[in-house]
């Protein structure tokens, strides 16, 4: 009897991704190792699962399958680990509408995020001079806390008595430098209603509010639409904003938040996830790849992708026609760069001040950058 070699479906997927991602990362300067092989097989496993929950699969037509090689590309790139406990990475599916052979047509997308104790290794791996991260610190209501006093350069470290009663109202971290000077990042618990009001914003990202026919999409509005669809998404923002945390209990506003923020055994979890991401982002860090950095970028800003979609939906929507007007028509004054020669009838070219060009030229020497012409 023959030996025979079996493959799961999950197996057959790992072997089709694995090379491209190892071929893309390498072609960005990267070489992949086995710890980013071993995150990338991990992801693979934990998007199969939540594949499934949908009733879908790899080999769906329904699934937009470049995005899942973006994601896969970040897991490698940042080394996050779907199967670490606690998890550093979590995937959810999403409905997105997407552009095929020049037909919107509805698809399954994967969607990263990135968990408290993901940020806190991509900290320890990427922080610049970041020598340990320490522990962090949950400070809850009825807990004695002061805060850091400086004078100077010199610091008096913050002082925390845990008394373990109340709500988490803020997080500390504690992170130890190359130089062994030590650093506390503090995040609030009230700044965690600015990652809400955009969560909101974000899920509104297709609403229409009754104001386009029963059948349409955003896709289908004109400009006036539009402008109508944006004033009232502006006019639930500014309520969302005015309201806090406490949005999480308006009966209108939840419809656009995601049951993971309100119900309530799993709100404190996400307020408290919001509070560490806070405190890690204020951290600078230093990639040694531009395309690692990039890619950081995109996984770390929830707000990345909405706003490059929101900025190719509305792009050369309203065309602006300009009519040149006749160079031969303009006068001397309309051209500053040109003076007229009453006796050929010809243009000659304005030289520019010297001072001005001497110290411009000056500046460049220094390594100034001498202003643009056009400077917003």
């Amino acid at each position: 009897m023959s030996n025979q070699i079996y493959s799961t479906g999950l197996t057959k997927v790992n072997d089709t991704f694995l090379p491209m991602i190892e071929n893309q990362l390498v072609s960005n300067g990267i070489n992949m190792d086995q710890y980013s092989k071993q995150c990338v097989m991990n992801a693979l496993s934990s998007i199969n699962a939540a594949l499934e929950a949908k009733g879908i699969t790899f080999s769906s037509p329904d699934l937009d399958k470049n995005n899942v090689t973006t994601i896969l590309l970040n897991v490698a790139a940042l080394k996050l680990n779907a199967a670490a406990s606690p998890r550093e990475v979590y995937f959810q599916i999403r409905n997105v509408k997407v552009k095929s052979e020049g037909k919107d047509v509805w698809k399954k997308q994967v969607e990263m995020g990135i968990e408290g104790d993901g940020n806190d290794a991509i900290l320890a791996r990427f922080g610049r001079n970041v020598a340990q991260v320490r522990p962090y610190w949950l400070v809850r209501e009825g807990d004695e806390f002061e805060y850091p006093t400086f004078n100077g350069l010199e610091m008096t470290p913050p002082k925390w008595t845990p008394k373990g009663k109340g709500e988490v109202i803020r997080v500390v971290y504690p992170i130890i430098f190359t130089d062994d000077s030590i650093q506390y990042f503090i995040s609030e618990r009230e700044d965690v209603s600015k990652n809400l009001v955009a969560h909101i914003q974000n899920n509104m990202m297709n609403e229409t509010f009754g104001i386009l026919p029963s059948g349409k999409t955003r896709y289908d509005a004109n400009p006036e639409q539009l402008k109508k669809i944006a004033e009232k998404k502006s006019e639930i923002l500014k309520k969302a904003s005015g309201l806090g945390l406490d949005a999480l209990d308006d009966p209108e506003l939840q419809q656009w938040i995601s049951p993971a923020w309100f119900e309530y055994h799993s709100r404190e979890s996400m307020i408290i996830r919001k509070m560490r991401n806070n405190a890690v982002k204020k951290i600078p860090k230093e990639f040694s790849n531009a395309f690692v950095e990039l890619v950081h970028d995109r996984a770390s800003d929830g707000e990345y992708s909405s706003v490059r979609e929101e900025i190719a939906e509305r792009a050369n929507r309203e065309p602006i026609d300009i009519t040149p007007e006749p160079e031969a028509t303009r006068t001397p004054e309309e051209n500053p760069t040109q003076s007229a020669d009453p006796e050929s009838n010809q243009t000659t070219d304005v030289k520019r001040d010297p001072v001005q060009k001497s110290s411009v030229t000056e500046k460049t020497k220094k390594g100034e950058t001498p202003p643009a012409d056009d400077d917003f």
